[in-house]
């Protein structure tokens, strides 16, 4: 995982007027927080930012004061309409340090002839990862898989260093088989019998 260096500015001015001020400039306001120490209130480049975050789980390296932060980040809000970015809950860490995080979950393969549909349960996994070697996702073969079958979170391979957080027996993908549809053939004895 790379580390996306972004400079930070640290702000005083709290409230909606001026969150709309710091959005303006295109920028983005954000807070800093853990390992016991006060939140920072902090403004972040809008455009860099928005480009770091196409990463799941990205590191953050902050240039806060003259100090160079590690960062991720833990809730990002958008506005509902444009997807604009409107403020950054960022969490501290160190490296070496673990973290929980969620990573999505992929496949790969076909699933065994016939209709079936794949379910997925959960679409993330929590996991436990060094800070600075989180990994963007996971992927798990669904090859050859017929309906009724089930991979559970423990049966997913995940990278080196990296260990489940989630219940190792939760569903995490079931194959199901297709419904086929009755209707058509009802209507069409219905009518049969009218005539």
């Amino acid at each position: 995982m790379a580390e996306v260096k972004l400079a930070a500015e640290t702000r005083t001015e709290f409230g909606k007027g001026a969150a709309r001020r710091i959005r303006r400039d295109s920028k983005v306001p954000a807070v800093v927080y853990g390992h016991g120490a006060d939140p920072v209130h902090i403004t972040l480049p809008g455009h860099e930012l928005q480009l770091a975050l196409r990463t799941p789980n990205v590191l953050l390296s902050l240039e806060i004061d003259g100090k160079t932060q590690l960062a991720i980040p833990k809730a990002v809000q958008r506005d509902a309409i444009k997807g604009f970015l409107d403020h950054v809950d960022l969490l501290l860490v160190k490296r070496g340090e673990k973290v929980n995080v969620e990573v999505y979950v992929h496949t790969e393969g076909e699933l065994a002839p016939g209709a079936y549909l794949l379910e997925h349960v959960l679409s993330t996994l929590n996991v436990e990862a060094e800070a600075t070697h989180i990994p963007e996702s996971v992927t798990v073969s669904i090859a050859g898989l017929e309906a009724g079958a089930a991979i559970l979170a423990k049966d997913i391979p995940l990278p080196k260093g990296t260990t489940l957080a989630t219940d190792e027996d939760a569903v995490v993908l079931q194959v199901l088989a297709a419904q086929a549809e009755e209707a058509p053939a009802e209507s069409a004895e219905a009518e049969g019998t009218e005539a």
